[in-house]
């Protein structure tokens, strides 16, 4: 279990905010924690999924994608600042999320 410092948690939110700033051609500064990812940003569920992989590799997570599904369909994902909690999540717990229930 990673515990989950203010550099992580900043590192993150930067990450995510790039990433759909670049993907969606948007300004970074139109983007805060409550944009949502398929209505204000045009955004899919393959973004999910490739933020998803950016973050196993940056922080070494083990963590399976059909993981991640389970707990998503039970904790949707819509605003960045959700999208955000849930990646912080995956960083912290790793498979253990589902146990967070």
């Amino acid at each position: 279990m990673t515990e989950i410092t203010d550099t992580i948690r900043n590192e993150v939110k930067d990450i995510v905010y790039q990433f759909f700033a670049e993907q969606c051609e948007v300004d970074i500064n139109e983007i805060n924690d409550n944009t949502t990812i398929i209505s204000d940003l045009e955004g899919d569920s393959l973004m999910f999924l490739e933020l998803i992989e950016i973050f196993k590799k940056k922080y070494d997570l083990d963590i399976e994608l059909k993981t991640v599904g389970k707990y998503v369909l039970k904790h949707p994902v819509d605003t960045i600042g959700q999208l955000i909690g849930t990646q912080l999540l995956m960083i912290r717990h790793g498979n253990k999320i589902l146990e967070l229930d």
